[in-house]
């Protein structure tokens, strides 16, 4: 075995220790949507080309990811956060949050997702009140 290969094989096992799980295969970054007791939900957008109309078009993606404990109080919905995919840890788990790049406010696309988020939410909420309302 080589001096790279044992420096190599170090960085896994330290990189295991810290996030819990080995890391290996995609790097995602993108924008926390949501946040659960262990996990959060990242959005990002990609560009993807249609054939047939010889034109590109923009596709959001979400993916589910864990949190390590060590991370667990400094990530919030909307920072700017970078994941790595890993063996599936449950039924929709298949990557673990790296990283943590910018908080909401070095975040301008966040800040808008975050508002447009809102917007739904309060709409969803008056809408409910106003059928509580009408039934009775």
């Amino acid at each position: 075995m080589t001096k790279e290969n044992k420096e190599n094989k170090g960085k896994a096992k330290e990189a295991k220790l810290v996030l819990g799980v080995s890391a290996r295969g995609r790097i995602f970054e993108g924008t926390v949507v949501k946040k659960f007791h262990k996990r959060v939900v990242i959005e990002f957008e990609r560009t993807v080309y249609v054939v047939k109309y010889e034109r590109f078009y923009r596709k959001k993606t979400r993916i589910h990811a864990r949190v390590p404990e060590a991370l667990i109080s400094q990530i919030n919905v909307g920072d700017y956060v970078r994941a790595r995919e890993c063996r599936p840890l449950s039924k929709i788990i298949h990557s673990v949050v790296t990283d943590k790049l910018k908080g909401i406010e070095e975040n301008a696309e966040a800040s808008k997702l975050l508002k447009k988020n809102f917007e739904i939410e309060s709409n969803k909420a008056k809408e409910s009140r106003e059928n509580t309302e009408a039934k009775k």
